[in-house]
């Protein structure tokens, strides 16, 4: 599914022509004006979308601004703040994005931009959880303990539900009645595995997806898993994405459109074109006896 169409940077001459009209935003004590200056000199104006595009490039190369750019102009929902500065507004201003017909209120409610920092947050939240929870575990081991060797009687309504954890212990073993009470769900899973499942959680139906760098945190099986995942919902389910990654399991999604910001001037190329994969080929290429 297509809802972005083409999103516009303002371009070099249009950057100078604001700058030299607007003096007041000349002037800064940082000596930096970003956005401004990012991609003057990467003869890059417009970029065309596909229901997977995909943007690959070094450090430094500007994926993440141009990321938070097109979510910034689209109003997408994000969790994660981001590097912005005094004149990052007057910089979105001059950028344009067209959609298609499809992308109404209801597709915009579906959509959002996804960050690494997102997935660590909720890492973290999910760590937090886990030591709530071995907690939990030791005060209901103790509660297990004492409910299993109790001779309670009821004499009122009001003893219901203790009489009801009483006959749970007597009838479960210890790990079976903390289990049944803790109802435990994504804390037993391993930080790949979780993070894997924050994408599978967080991608719905109809959606417009931003992804910066989301293979961090995941082992080569979980983003071959999540690049099958990103593929069934680009094809099957009206999602589309446009991704800032280094992975060569990501860069190889079929029929994904990449673009290098490393190229001057930026433009699309083969994902067996791109230096990052063309360095796992030669390492893997020179040690290829050892396999």
């Amino acid at each position: 599914m297509l809802y972005l169409q083409t999103f516009s940077l303002p371009g070099e001459d249009r950057e100078w022509s604001f700058l030299e009209k607007n003096p007041e935003n000349r002037r800064t004590c940082y000596g930096s004006r970003y956005p401004f200056g990012i991609f003057q000199n990467k003869g890059i104006s417009r970029l065309e979308f596909e229901p997977i595009t995909i943007l690959c490039g070094g450090n430094g190369s500007g994926k993440t601004t141009l990321l938070n750019l097109i979510g910034e102009k689209m109003a997408l929902q994000r969790g994660a703040v981001f590097n912005r500065s005094s004149f990052y507004g007057a910089y979105l201003d001059l950028c344009r994005a067209e959609t298609t017909h499809d992308f109404d209120r209801e597709v915009l409610a579906n959509s959002r931009v996804i960050t690494s920092d997102d997935v660590f947050d909720y890492l973290l939240d999910l760590r937090c959880m886990n030591e709530n929870i071995e907690t939990r575990r030791r005060e209901l081991l103790s509660e297990y303990t004492d409910k299993r060797y109790s001779h309670m009687q009821m004499r009122s309504l009001e003893d219901l539900d203790e009489l009801r954890k009483v006959v749970e212990a007597q009838r479960h073993t210890g790990s079976r009645y903390v289990n049944d009470q803790l109802m435990r769900d994504v804390p037993g899973k391993s930080n790949g595995e979780s993070g894997f499942l924050y994408f599978t959680r967080h991608i719905q139906e109809n959606g417009l997806y931003l992804l910066d760098e989301p293979e961090n945190s995941l082992s080569a099986r979980l983003q071959l898993e999540l690049a099958r995942f990103l593929e069934d919902s680009a094809r099957f389910y009206g999602c589309q994405f446009v991704i800032a990654t280094h992975s060569p399991f990501l860069l190889s999604l079929k029929g994904a459109r990449i673009y290098d910001l490393d190229r001057t001037p930026v433009s699309t190329c083969l994902w067996t074109e791109v230096e990052n994969v063309r360095t796992f080929y030669d390492f893997f290429k020179s040690h290829e006896r050892d396999f």
